[in-house]
């Protein structure tokens, strides 16, 4: 365990070397941090540090950076999450409060997390596993052919055409309609195929087929593996980082184009608390010189999807949390009036 001091000094470190960019002296420290010590017990404290492995020297210069340990432990225990000011918050709020659909939410969002954290933004959609459906709209484009409109509670619109097996006239389009809705409108996606799975022999024989045929489609909608879609923006924010990067930013690049590297980046959605992963702690080589702050958002308390931003390991960790966080709240609130 390290002493009360000790963990004053990293702090020192990690806000300097973050502020500055340049390596951290103990000189330095004494001057810009009321430590209550001498210069002589901070180099003392920064080798205990540097034995611990929580800083290293990168040259041979007096200087000492955080690593990965250290960081962890700074955003572990010495970090609060910086909270956005009241100014901030209402810029957050009217720039989103402008959207007109999920598609816009989604754009917003990233466009808006990259601009106040300066780091690339990555938004996910939200599930369609995790959802519920709001309403499905059957309409008629032919007598054998209909289109299939199913909305979710947060918004999200999919459609699907669908060729019949026979006619379907515009009374018994109706009537499906309304014995559909009435059975899955407000439901989870999960319980749809249970609540379906009698609903043709309620119908004519004639009718049967094309009825089963509908559901076929409307479950393939519920399930299917596309629904991991996500958006990703400021990625030449890290152009602004390139010395962070120990060889070249390349790899950080190749990484980011990759989806699933992305979605497991992010992390699943039920874990809907502040997530921090640092340097190697993420799985993928080639961001292994970089930072993950995400966190889960949705309606009515449950997560359905997560936000997040990558940046490097140099990060402002306190503003990236607050903003972070501040972001996929307004976004939940979005998706529950919407």
């Amino acid at each position: 365990m390290l002493s009360e001091r000790r963990l004053q000094v990293l702090r020192a470190i990690v806000q300097d070397y973050v502020g500055t960019e340049e390596p951290v002296g103990s000189k330095a420290l004494t001057e810009r941090h009321s430590l209550g010590v001498s210069p002589a017990t901070v180099r003392n404290d920064m080798a205990a540090l540097e034995d611990e492995g929580y800083i290293a020297q990168p040259h041979t210069s007096a200087g000492r950076i955080p690593t990965d340990k250290g960081y962890r432990l700074f955003v572990d225990k010495l970090a609060g999450v910086k909270p956005m000011t009241a100014p901030e918050r209402r810029a957050i709020q009217n720039f989103l409060d402008g959207a007109v659909d999920l598609d816009d939410v989604v754009a917003r969002t990233v466009r808006l997390l990259a601009q106040l954290t300066r780091q690339v933004a990555v938004v996910q959609y939200p599930s369609l596993t995790r959802s519920t459906v709001r309403h499905v709209e059957l309409l008629s484009l032919a007598p054998a052919r209909v289109m299939l409109v199913l909305i979710t509670d947060t918004g999200r619109v999919e459609q699907r055409m669908i060729d019949c097996p026979v006619p379907f006239g515009e009374m018994s389009l109706a009537d499906l309609r309304a014995r559909l809705n009435s059975r899955v409108a407000g439901r989870r996606f999960t319980d749809v195929p249970r609540l379906v799975e009698d609903l043709p022999e309620g119908f004519d024989i004639e009718d049967r087929g094309t009825v089963s045929t509908v559901l076929s489609t409307l479950l393939e909608t519920l399930v299917e593996e596309n629904e991991e879609r996500l958006m990703i923006g400021g990625t030449a924010n890290l152009t602004r980082f390139g010395h962070d990067f120990p060889l070249t930013i390349r790899p950080v690049l190749e990484a980011l184009e990759e989806q699933v590297v992305l979605l497991k980046l992010l992390g699943e959605a039920k874990d809907s608390g502040m997530t921090v992963r640092i340097g190697h702690e993420n799985a993928h080589e080639g961001l292994n010189s970089t930072s993950v702050v995400s966190v889960g958002y949705g309606s009515g308390g449950e997560a359905v999807a997560k936000l997040g931003v990558v940046g490097p390991t140099r990060m402002d960790y306190p503003g990236t949390m607050g903003a972070v966080r501040a972001v996929a709240r307004y976004v939940g609130q979005i998706l529950a009036e919407s």
